[in-house]
């Protein structure tokens, strides 16, 4: 047995955590109500608030987009391809068009200028789709929807959500169909040999936004997600068999709530879930094509013995890149590991 081996042995015996970090995003509650991260009782900080709208009875059943502002979209491409096993299905000099799998797509498209790289859009196929009465209902709950069909057969609209975000829903004949089919199949020069990963989940997006309460209600109650438990500073939704979102934010039950300057809402990172998934190999692989792997396990867990396991990377044009082992089956273990023990 080597050195680094038995010393890791030892510290996870012991309970140490010397790789674990917790510093990426976390909910201010997870430790505790009444602290001086989350000073609200856990009864007011997890409080509802009056849903912003009545729900639609819409499922989401698809991701149509994720759309990516920057301003090398292709290094962007190439890196996907490579480290996560993307496919390249459309390059018009402007953007490019990838398959995430057969369950998703990613839009890269160029702006220069955005650095680091931006999330501009997200597109959901919902059902039950009539393009009339979607676009009704859409404006009876006072967005304003913008068509964008394309004549042969995919009809979509865009609205804005609370923060400004551009949402896009739409039925199932976009990029959901197209990437079922096979792709062009163009060579992309790669930055460095494949690690031979698949992305097979989308963990969850990191959305940090001026009221996660509101916002949280918004996608609940317009496109049918399902909440886990209000933690008090942020909410995890599940997007039917897509993913999770995490919304993350102020509180507004907060007597504090309005006072300082509202942050600008972003989707700071995009977590996905690789097969396979080897705790150090994956590290390893990082940091042999010259990534940084900063560990992520949300708790003071050592990674190894962690109930959430992750590494965050950064891409080309600078955007927040997590790579975890969850998969559909698994996709509580994240907001089980930082659920507070008031609210179990």
């Amino acid at each position: 047995m080597d050195r680094i081996t038995s010393r890791r042995q030892l510290l996870r015996a012991l309970g140490v955590a010397p790789l674990a970090a917790t510093a990426f995003g976390q909910g201010r509650c997870r430790d505790g109500y009444g602290t001086p991260g989350c000073p609200l009782t856990a009864e007011l900080a997890t409080a509802p608030i009056k849903p912003v709208f009545d729900p639609t009875g819409w499922k989401t059943v698809a991701l149509e987009q994720i759309t990516f502002q920057m301003p090398d979209y292709r290094k962007e491409t190439a890196f996907y391809i490579a480290l996560m096993g993307w496919r390249l299905r459309s390059d018009d000099g402007r953007q490019a068009v990838l398959d995430i799998g057969n369950w998703g797509s990613a839009i890269f498209k160029e702006a220069p200028g955005q650095r680091p790289a931006v999330v501009h859009s997200l597109g959901f196929v919902i059902e039950p789709w009539n393009a009339a009465k979607v676009e009704a209902e859409l404006r009876k709950r006072g967005l304003t929807p913008v068509a964008d069909h394309d004549g042969k057969g995919f009809e979509s609209f865009h609205v804005k959500d609370p923060d400004g975000l551009d949402l896009q829903v739409a039925n199932g004949n976009g990029l959901a169909k197209t990437r079922k089919t096979p792709a062009a199949g163009a060579k992309v020069p790669l930055p460095f040999e494949s690690p031979g990963w698949q992305t097979v989940w989308l963990d969850h997006v990191s959305y940090g936004v001026p009221n996660y309460k509101r916002t949280a209600s918004f996608y609940t109650n317009l496109l049918g997600w399902e909440e886990t438990y209000d933690e008090g500073s942020q909410h995890e939704l599940l997007i039917g068999d897509v993913g999770d979102m995490i919304v993350r934010g102020g509180n507004p039950n907060s007597p504090e709530f309005g006072k300082a300057p509202q942050r600008t809402a972003r989707i700071d990172h995009i977590s996905y879930g690789i097969s396979p998934w080897d705790t150090d190999g994956v590290k390893a692989a990082l940091e042999k094509r010259g990534l940084r792997a900063r560990v992520d396990t949300s708790t003071r867990d050592d990674i190894h013995v962690a109930a959430f396991k992750s590494y965050h990377t950064t891409t080309p044009n600078g955007y927040d890149l997590q790579i975890s082992y969850l998969t559909h089956d698994t996709r509580l273990a994240l907001a089980n590991a930082v659920k507070p023990k008031a609210v179990r």
